[in-house]
C-alpha cells in the first residue's frame, strides 16, 4: 500500500483570491502547496487593464507569506471595449499570461461581460496572433435554457462557432461539469484543454439539494448529475494532458453564502491535494495525480514544471479548521464528505 508520494509542486489554474482582507487570509492558504495560479480578474470594479492587472499583482505579493516562492499568473476580463493594444503589450511585459471571457450575468461579479461575441472576435484574433490562451466560463445566460445544460448549450451555440472563426486560438474550457464538456475538451489537443476542479470530482447535485438545501456546495457552474460527476473523475483520471487541475477556489463570507440569495463559489484551496489524493487512490490511479495537478497545466501555458516538489503522506486521519478567519467574520472550508487519509508533509 502507497503511504508516501512525491510530486513536482502542483499549480492551479484557476483560483479566486478576491481583494482586501480576504485576499490577505487566502492567498497563503494558496501559497501553501501550490507554486503558481491563474488568478481570476473579476473583482469590483473588474481587472480590464494592464496597469490594473500589475496592480493587482503587486497587492497579491504583499500577501504571500515570507519565504514563498508561489507565483501568481494574472488575466484580464474581456469585455466589448478591451483594447486588443493594451492586452497585447501587457502579455508581451509578462504582465498577463491568459484573459477571461465571462458572458455576462454567468456567476459572481460577472455583469461587466460579455453580450456580443463578435465584438470581442477582434481581441480573439490578436490573442490567437500572440499565443495568449483565452479562460472561458463556459455556460450560456439564456433564461429560457435550464441551469443544468447551459454547458452543454454554450459549447454548441458559442465556443465551439468562436473556435472555427479563430481556429488557432488557445482555449481553456474551465470547471468543466459535464460529460458534453470533457468529451469535447479532447477534441483538439494542443489548442483545446479544460479544467476540473476538486469539487465537481466529488460532489453530484444531491449533495447540494437532498435533505435541505447546502449553500457551501453551490457553485456556478452548479454541481450535475453522478453520471457527469463519474466523467470528470475518468477525464481527471485518465493521465490524458487535456486535463488539469484548476479549483475554482471562490471565498465567500460565510454571511453571504447562507442567506436567502446565497452566493456561488467553494472555498477548497486549503485541503485541495488530500481531497485530490483521496479520489485518485480510490481509482487506483496515485500514478496520475502528478500528471493532472503538476505537468499538464504548464504543458499547455508553454511554460516550465516547478522545480520544487511536495510530497504526500497518508498517516491517518488528517484534520482542516472547518473555518477560516477573516477579520470579525468566517470562510468555510469545502466539505468532502469522507475521511480524509493523505496531507501535504
Amino acid at each position: 500500500m502507497t503511504t508516501s508520494l512525491t510530486l513536482t509542486r502542483p499549480d492551479d489554474w484557476h483560483l479566486h483570491l478576491r481583494d482586501g482582507a480576504m485576499l490577505n487570509a487566502v492567498t497563503p492558504e494558496t501559497a501553501r502547496d501550490f507554486g503558481r495560479a491563474i488568478v481570476m480578474p473579476n473583482l469590483v470594479p473588474p481587472v480590464v487593464t494592464g496597469a490594473q492587472a500589475a496592480a493587482y499583482r503587486d497587492r497579491i505579493r504583499a500577501a504571500i507569506p515570507a519565504g514563498s516562492s508561489f507565483q501568481p499568473l494574472m488575466t484580464l476580463y474581456l469585455t466589448e471595449e478591451t483594447d486588443p493594444d493594451d492586452l497585447a503589450q501587457a502579455h508581451a511585459d509578462g504582465i498577463v499570461t491568459a484573459a477571461k471571457l465571462y458572458p455576462a450575468g454567468a456567476t459572481t461579479n460577472s455583469a461587466s461581460g460579455v453580450r456580443d461575441f463578435d465584438k470581442v472576435l477582434p481581441v480573439l484574433e490578436r490573442m490567437a496572433d500572440i499565443g495568449m490562451p483565452m479562460c472561458v466560463h463556459g455556460e450560456v445566460t439564456d433564461a429560457d435554457v435550464d441551469i443544468f445544460d447551459r454547458e452543454a448549450v454554450f459549447i454548441d451555440r458559442v465556443l465551439d462557432p468562436i473556435r472555427r472563426r479563430v481556429p488557432d486560438l488557445k482555449v481553456v474550457m474551465e470547471h468543466i461539469t459535464t460529460k458534453d464538456g470533457a468529451d469535447y475538451a479532447k477534441s483538439a489537443p494542443g489548442k483545446l484543454a479544460a479544467t476540473i476542479t476538486t469539487h465537481h470530482l466529488i460532489i453530484n447535485r444531491n449533495h447540494l439539494l437532498v435533505g435541505g438545501i447546502k449553500p457551501h456546495y453551490y457553485c456556478l457552474p452548479v454541481a450535475k448529475r453522478e453520471t457527469h460527476r463519474l466523467a470528470l473523475v475518468a477525464a481527471a483520471t485518465s493521465g490524458s494532458p487535456c486535463y488539469f487541475l484548476g479549483t475554482d477556489s471562490a471565498p465567500h463570507m460565510d454571511a453571504l453564502k447562507e442567506n436567502a440569495c446565497g452566493c456561488a463559489g467553494v472555498f477548497s484551496a486549503t485541503n485541495t491535494m488530500s481531497c485530490l489524493a483521496h479520489v485518485f487512490e480510490a481509482q487506483g490511479a496515485l500514478d496520475k495525480l502528478e500528471g493532472f495537478t503538476s505537468l499538464f497545466g504548464p504543458q499547455f501555458y508553454g511554460l516550465r514544471p516547478n522545480a520544487d516538489q511536495i510530497t504526500l503522506i497518508k498517516d491517518g486521519a488528517v484534520e482542516y479548521p472547518a473555518k477560516l478567519t477573516v477579520g470579525d467574520e468566517t470562510v468555510t472550508l469545502f466539505d468532502p464528505g469522507f475521511d480524509l487519509k493523505w496531507r501535504v508533509a
